[in-house]
């Protein structure tokens, strides 16, 4: 089978990434995708979006051309913010779709797992929050994996096998063989499980070979991940909590503009 979405793609609004969403989800049609969460970081990371762009995200089509759009997040924790994430509550419940996950410069360069654990554990409390990405930084943001998994568990909290930390060229590349052990455990424990891109470029929008290969090797198989296609996607979403503004954005269609807008 092929994995049918991608969770965890980049824009321009993360100031380090270098396409659109228009640009996304054209690259994700040619991949033969049926949907993308465009997860832009929050403000805390450096250039990252303003909340304001996050509450206006409802303006972008649901469908783009054929292609589910999640309008999300990926947000990071925080040591100041009242809800221990540097998005605030009011703005993470009207996503689609809401990723965290550790990034440097925002208040955890200190590698002290204890601090990084206990924060992500409060994270993944938040009825919001729907999944952690590449928690195997090791090097970076180390976490204690049982704790992690648990809490993935028990909250129903996906974790992320995230393909550019498998890519050589990746600054994560170091910590590959921690993010194998986060995967295997989190299939071992039936949490929930996704392969993305992290894509920061639109032709690398659903290009999850790398990851791919790592299922294979610990035999873990496409079907057990939530990513299988849009329907596996909405079905898991739907099921934690209500996206009120899942279909706002309206369908688009280059052939016959809005055919449908509410």
């Amino acid at each position: 089978m092929a994995l049918l979405a991608d969770l965890h793609t980049h824009t321009i609004s993360s100031g380090h990434a270098y396409s659109t969403i228009t640009e996304n989800a054209a690259a994700a049609r040619m991949a033969g995708l049926e949907l993308i969460a465009v997860t832009d970081h929050g403000p805390s990371v450096p250039e990252g979006a303003h909340p304001w762009h996050f509450w206006n995200l409802k303006v972008i089509p649901s469908v783009l051309n054929g292609v589910r759009i999640l309008k999300g997040c990926e947000a990071s924790p925080s040591m100041s913010s009242d809800n221990g994430i540097d998005l605030p509550d009011e703005v993470l419940e009207q996503l689609d779709f809401v990723a965290v996950g550790f990034h440097p410069l925002t208040g955890f360069d200190d590698c002290d797992r204890v601090k990084n654990t206990e924060a992500l554990l409060r994270v993944m409390e938040s009825p919001f929050v729907d999944m952690i990405t590449h928690p195997g930084n090791d090097r970076e943001f180390p976490l204690d994996l049982e704790s992690v998994i648990a809490a993935a568990v028990n909250n129903r909290v996906i974790i992320e096998i995230n393909d550019h930390s498998f890519t050589p060229t990746s600054d994560r590349n170091g910590s590959s063989c921690r993010e194998r052990e986060f995967a295997l455990a989190a299939y071992q424990a039936k949490a929930p499980i996704a392969v993305s891109s992290d894509a920061h470029y639109h032709l690398r929008i659903g290009r999850f070979e790398n990851a791919l290969k790592v299922l294979e090797g610990l035999s873990i198989p496409e079907s057990a991940c939530v990513n299988r296609d849009s329907a596996s996607v909405l079905e898991f979403l739907l099921q934690k909590r209500p996206r009120p503004r899942l279909d706002s954005g309206g369908i688009w269609s280059d052939e016959q503009g809005w055919v449908v807008k509410s």
